[in-house]
């Protein structure tokens, strides 16, 4: 179950059993502390609108590829630009706390730039994944995290599993229902 805390800088956070969902400074210094342990950082990015099994599976497998993942969550504002009116279903905050209490994921934050590369520059992980449907010059991120000595993976692609497909799905199922009546 999740609740709000105080974090080290005094900032509010929220904790589940599984990560936390923290402030940018917050979330710096969590990172800057495990890497100077020697743990290998992963962090990954996107909407996450209404989480589903293509998202899990992702996040399993990106987790495999180090000692903490970091989840960067899209803010609304973001959410609306590259996906449209409607969207997201899920508020900023909800959709970060979903994805804290899942227990692959140690760490999430919410961006509110375009993209992600300004949080990338001052985390600096070792390794930052995408999805498989991403070709690696199409990884805006790319540089900046290579520029750090970082390197980028592609991850999985569940086929006919995006937040998109179960979204449309929901509409035919409500259309369907209506034409019974």
């Amino acid at each position: 179950m999740a609740t709000d805390v105080e974090g080290v800088d005094g900032s509010a956070s929220v904790a589940s059993d599984a990560g936390q969902v923290l402030e940018r400074d917050a979330l710096v210094r969590a990172v800057h502390a495990a890497k100077s342990d020697g743990r290998v950082v992963v962090t990954t990015n996107g909407c996450f609108d209404l989480l589903h099994v293509g998202h899990v599976r992702y996040l399993e497998q990106a987790r495999r590829f180090g000692h903490l993942l970091v989840v960067g969550v899209n803010d609304d504002e973001s959410v609306r630009r590259l996906k449209g009116s409607g969207r997201p279903v899920l508020p900023d905050v909800e959709r970060a706390e979903i994805l804290a209490a899942l227990s692959c994921v140690d760490y999430v934050t919410i961006f509110h730039e375009a993209t992600p590369c300004e949080l990338l520059d001052v985390l600096r992980p070792d390794i930052h994944v995408k999805g498989g449907d991403y070709a690696i010059d199409e990884v805006v991120e790319r540089e900046v995290v290579e520029k750090h000595g970082g390197r980028v993976v592609l991850g999985i692609h569940v086929p006919v599993q995006s937040t998109t497909d179960v979204i449309k799905a929901i509409r035919r199922g409500f259309a369907e229902e209506a034409d019974d009546e």
